[in-house]
């Protein structure tokens, strides 16, 4: 099992060759990412937007690519419709956002006849190196998907549940949290974990152990769960943390990189194929690690 960033690099670099399409790649940061995966070779890049200014500022950080490998856009939008496109056509096997709107990408994305639908849902993970934990711990969904409703959470769960067989963790842990650890009838996010746990045990759900509902700190602290008396494999020992909303899932994420400062990489999941969905403010290293678990993916599926 996959339990740092530094092996998710090395399983990235010891796989075969990957392209990746980057949708308006003409920005600084983007570009900074893409030469950073081509120095560890774990992926080839495909580059569209403003081809003039992806060359100019390919020449001032030093980033070698072949012309060839890029293609002019006259805006973000069209940028994000061409990469899609170069993945549908089977010339890229991974799309990832750059300097456009999170809206206009998955625009493309979700396209009925010229993107990447699969009738799945789609859903955001994160995954995270927490200083003293021996593992890594996933959030999902913490960007997409605003206030799911029971259907969409089990095939939340079921993507996470996928992503993590591709990281070597054959039957991933899974809490599905709410502001307490019991179930309360007034507390829609605790009745939805205590289905989703009976889904789980009913084989709807299969390949991980799903329970729940859990607070966070029973969900990731054995001495919690001791102390409150649950019994249960997830209780304090958790690989995904499966929130109940956007608001609950942004204010973790955000609290898991500034508070605790942890390592972190990201990918979309649901979609013909993985999504690297960086933000402005990812450092380099998020970035790497975000393109790195894409590759991955993309050999697993």
């Amino acid at each position: 099992m996959i339990r740092t960033f530094d092996e998710v690099l090395k399983k990235a670099e010891s796989l075969p060759s990957v392209t990746v399409a980057v949708a308006a790649a003409d920005d600084k940061d983007v570009l900074e990412a893409v030469q950073n995966a081509i120095s560890h070779e774990i992926a080839q890049f495909l580059l569209f937007g403003n081809k003039a200014k992806i060359q100019e500022i390919s020449k001032e950080i030093g980033l070698e690519i072949d012309g060839s490998r890029i293609f002019h856009a006259d805006s973000a939008g069209q940028a994000s419709k061409m990469a899609v496109a170069a993945v549908r056509d089977q010339k890229a096997d991974v799309v990832m956002k750059g300097m456009v709107q999170t809206a206009d990408f998955l625009r493309a994305i979700l396209n009925k006849e010229k993107g990447l639908r699969t009738g799945k849902v789609l859903s955001h993970v994160a995954t995270f190196e927490v200083p003293g934990y021996d593992y890594l711990i996933h959030v999902t969904d913490p960007a997409l998907n605003v206030a799911p409703a029971l259907p969409e959470k089990a095939q939340i769960a079921e993507n996470v549940i996928q992503y993590c067989h591709s990281l070597g963790n054959e039957n991933p842990k899974v809490a599905v949290l709410g502001a307490v650890e019991v179930v309360n009838p007034n507390m829609e996010a605790t009745l939805d974990a205590a289905a989703l746990t009976q889904m789980n045990r009913r084989g709807q759900i299969r390949g991980a152990v799903i329970d729940g509902p859990f607070a966070l700190d029973n969900a990731v602290s054995v001495k919690a769960a001791e102390h409150k008396g649950i019994e249960s494999p997830v209780a304090g020992r958790a690989d995904v943390l499966l929130v109940p909303d956007i608001n609950a899932g942004n204010m973790l994420y955000k609290s898991m990189v500034y508070f605790a400062k942890s390592k972190i990489g990201a990918v979309v999941l649901g979609a013909a194929a993985p999504v690297v969905l960086t933000s402005r403010a990812d450092s380099p290293e998020s970035k790497l690690y975000s393109i790195a678990l894409a590759v991955v993916q993309s050999a697993y599926k």
